[in-house]
């Protein structure tokens, strides 16, 4: 049975997937942004409204008189949590995008650690949804994730709703597309890439259309519950250098490096993590009959070609991907080309 679907963050990356998914599925689907645009690969019938969700009021004017289910792709914090608690007698039920992050280890550590001594988190393999989380609190962005589900599912009586901890996004529109490392890099000519922890990093990837899925299925199965969103399967770092150099038809050459890093702005990337993030799907599996849509290689060709477009002559790959920038700032640099060859002329 389906009814009206109301999408919240419809423009960004994952709303985009989910409108297509649920009008796919026979939903009434209202598509609310702040900017009220659409996508071309929207079906017939969904309609576009322009909202800014920090006005709880012009919100409510959307909702009308209800719908069925509300997906919400941009909340962050309790204070969001609280406004849809506000709006509860005009909603369902609810899907909310949380994240991976919020897990911490059994030390405490957590990606909010990271940059610590010895900071890096050891997590199970797989890592199952009733391990523990960081504390709530607004300091950073897997606390303020946890004080969001926290909230909500105490109040699961008035609102039920299906928390989604996603872990790392991929596809078209991401504003931070991991994958740009290995194809920038294939797209200026490197032949050859330094990859830090033997190549073995793994960080569970989860593709838009992925989510899409849980979303859809959620929204027919209401419930009070987190769930881990996953791809069906968790390349090392060295396997997507890989498969993405497959996609370009380019072949590179690799060196591993046991241990972090071997020197500044060499072998740094975004999967680098030292120990496995693997999430434990079987709870969307059972609870949800969940299957993926798509695997990490089989999405990688649309997902490179929109990063091509988004590097071609003449356009400044800073402006286009602004957020990739800021991370390989705050690396040094993932692209400094003369200094991997100045360390890797020391290796002969």
């Amino acid at each position: 049975m389906t009814g009206t679907a109301f999408v919240l963050g419809a423009s960004g990356q994952i709303g985009r997937r989910a409108v297509h998914a649920l009008a796919s599925d026979g939903w009434e689907v209202v598509a609310a942004s702040r900017g009220g645009g659409s996508d071309a690969g929207w079906p017939p019938g969904v309609r576009t409204l322009r909202v800014d969700r920090a006005d709880t009021a012009a919100l409510a004017g959307a909702l009308g008189d209800g719908v069925d289910v509300l997906l919400d792709c941009v909340a962050y914090d309790a204070g969001h949590a609280r406004q849809l608690l506000s709006l509860a007698d005009r909603i369902g039920s609810a899907v909310v995008v949380s994240s991976a992050a919020v897990y911490r280890d059994a030390e405490g550590r957590s990606f909010d650690t990271q940059e610590e001594p010895d900071g890096a988190p050891r997590f199970p393999v797989p890592l199952p949804e009733t391990w523990a989380t960081v504390d709530p609190g607004p300091a950073t962005y897997g606390t303020r994730k946890v004080e969001l589900e926290q909230t909500l599912l105490a109040a699961a009586d008035r609102l039920p709703c299906t928390l989604l901890r996603a872990g790392a996004i991929h596809g078209p529109h991401s504003p931070l597309p991991r994958e740009l490392y290995f194809v920038k890099r294939a797209l200026d000519g490197r032949t050859v890439r330094v990859l830090p922890y033997g190549g073995r990093s793994r960080f569970h990837p989860v593709h838009v259309s992925n989510i899409a899925e849980l979303v859809r299925l959620a929204a027919r199965r209401p419930g009070a519950r987190a769930l881990n969103a996953g791809d069906p399967a968790v390349p090392t770092a060295a396997e997507i250098g890989d498969a993405i150099d497959a996609v370009l038809g380019r072949t590179s050459g690799t060196v591993l490096v046991d241990g972090p890093p071997p020197a500044p702005t060499v072998g740094a990337h975004p999967w680098a993590l030292p120990y496995p993030m693997v999430l434990d799907m079987a709870a969307a599996e059972s609870e949800l009959g969940y299957r993926a849509v798509t695997t990490y290689e089989d999405s990688l060709p649309e997902t490179v070609a929109w990063l091509a477009r988004g590097l071609a002559e003449g356009k400044d790959w800073k402006e286009e991907f602004p957020r990739v920038a800021q991370m390989s700032a705050a690396a040094d640099d993932w692209f400094d080309y003369a200094a991997e060859d100045a360390w890797l002329d020391t290796r002969g």
